[in-house]
């Protein structure tokens, strides 16, 4: 029998509150749910957050509509407070069973509220997005539409907190919209990430893409670079946005946390692994496990402008972001496209207080027509002032070669580096000598005279120190130690943070 309201008012809460957490949407929808092999939103909070830390807000919002309001348990949005590791966020979804988590009014007004929770009191803000878009009849005429409105647009954001959204099932406007304003989208494999669902695209255009076409995993994560990780399973995709927080302070005027240094689980003789022939290429991934501190290495967009990584990681227990040639794709070009990769790597660490770190390995840029119309002048440009505005500190090592703007890109030479070293192997030049000796027609490059060793560079101070390779991490590390040092300037108070998240 339920509680009778009037004489046990707290033990009639505690039934509504728990036969709408228990039934959601209804079984019948749970099941199909579970038989999908997903997990309702309900189970995807309490496996994000530390045990038992979920409180919730909003249980017993319903839809406006009368017709709806005894079928929408929390209008299709289900979110509240909890905890990661210990520190507070605040962590949201689409709730699939009820109404297939369209956009209303109340929902979106709770997510509002939800947003603005975690921007006052300065926490991260996790979403989990599988919606279906606008719910029709509710949002149609201009005062359904007007009782909606926007959630969360970039407008708003401004990199205040931290922001990350995991992409779970078939995600269709509001949710894709959250994930385009983010600073980490996750995507689960099998799920779909658009604007528009293939049913509209088909009344609309005549074209009937799949799901997987239309934005599946390996769509996004190779082809558009719009997802930084793709998770094979939901529990990888909890530990993917665990993993990412936990090197970013809760919030933009918060410096970033520092642990206790972790010796590195890689080949710490770092020197090694860059062949001796100038042509050989080599994997980078490996030299940076020498240098940064064991299993701390988070590489964002791995499949996406190969010739670049873009990554997190801590040195000496500091967070840092890094960014760094790969020989073994393109030879370390910078295409247009990892130009993209590295400039909202640096929005985001600039926002968020993390030293930037670039390793050097680079022929220069790519050239030809095709990315000449996929406006690379624009795109180098955009990179090039990003790492001129980062107020963090920038530290930058000459590894092997680093020729013309792809060197200022990398806050090389001219850019006013916290460090700038190379080491006694590296070339730096307006162009590779090979190169240079072609275009003046020269039968060798013995018979171009200057000389792309650094040590010319360091004769005039433009490099700080030429080091041995096996001093790198040390070196690198004591200039975190330094720079910690220094005054804080919070990131909202740099103009990176209002950087557009895409361009």
């Amino acid at each position: 029998m339920a509680p009778d309201p009037a004489q046990d008012p707290t033990g009639d809460l505690r039934e509504r509150a728990a036969r709408i957490r228990a039934e959601m949407g209804g079984q019948a929808r749970i099941d199909a749910v579970h038989a999908a092999g997903a997990l309702t939103i309900r189970e995807r909070l309490d496996g994000l957050l530390d045990a038992g830390s979920f409180r919730e807000v909003g249980t017993f919002a319903r839809s406006e509509q009368p017709r709806d309001a005894d079928r929408t348990p929390g209008d299709g949005k289900i979110g509240g407070w909890g905890r990661i590791d210990g520190r507070p966020v605040v962590a949201a979804g689409d709730d699939v069973t009820v109404k297939r988590a369209s956009s209303s009014a109340v929902g979106g007004r709770k997510l509002r509220r939800l947003f603005d929770l975690a921007l006052a009191d300065g926490v991260p803000f996790v979403f989990f997005g599988e919606t279906g878009g606008a719910r029709i009849p509710d949002m149609m005429g201009s005062a359904g539409f007007a009782s909606i409105g926007p959630l969360v647009y970039p407008s708003l954001r401004r990199r205040r907190v931290p922001m990350a959204t995991v992409i779970v099932g078939a995600s269709f406007g509001a949710s894709s919209f959250l994930a385009a304003t983010s600073d980490l989208v996750v995507q689960l494999r099998g799920s779909c990430l658009a604007v528009s669902s293939p049913r509209l695209i088909a009344a609309a255009t005549g074209d009937e893409p799949t799901m997987e076409e239309l934005g599946g995993a390996d769509v996004h994560a190779r082809l558009t670079g719009q997802v930084d990780l793709v998770a094979e399973d939901e529990q990888a995709s909890w530990g993917l946005v665990r993993q990412f927080l936990s090197y970013l302070p809760p919030n933009a005027a918060t410096r970033p946390p520092r642990g206790e240094p972790v010796a590195p689980d890689g080949n710490t003789d770092v020197g090694a692994l860059v062949p001796a022939s100038r042509r050989r290429g080599y994997d980078m991934r490996r030299l940076l496990r020498g240098l940064v501190d064991g299993g701390s290495l988070l590489e964002l967009k791995p499949a996406f402008a190969r010739s670049l990584i873009t990554a997190l990681a801590r040195i000496g227990g500091h967070p840092v972001g890094v960014l760094a040639s790969q020989p073994i794709q393109q030879a370390g070009v910078l295409s247009p496209e990892a130009c993209d990769k590295a400039t909202r790597l640096i929005c985001l660490c600039d926002a968020f207080g993390l030293p930037l770190v670039f390793l050097h390995d680079t022929p220069g840029f790519m050239i030809g027509r095709q990315v000449e119309h996929g406006r690379l002048l624009g795109k180098a440009m955009l990179m090039q002032q990003a790492v001129a505005m980062a107020g963090v500190p920038r530290l930058a090592v000459i590894v092997r070669k680093s020729f013309g703007l792809a060197d200022h890109a990398m806050s090389g030479v001219g850019l006013n580096s916290d460090l700038l070293v190379a080491w006694p192997g590296a070339e730096i030049s307006f162009m590779d000598p090979e190169a240079a000796a072609s275009v003046l027609g020269a039968g060798t490059t013995d018979e171009v005279t200057l000389d792309p060793s650094p040590y010319g560079a360091a004769a005039g101070m433009a490099v700080d120190e030429v080091i041995e390779p096996a001093s790198t991490r040390a070196v690198l590390a004591e200039a975190l130690d330094r720079a910690a040092g220094r005054p804080f300037i919070p990131g909202t108070e740099r103009p990176l943070s209002s950087w557009p998240m895409s361009w």
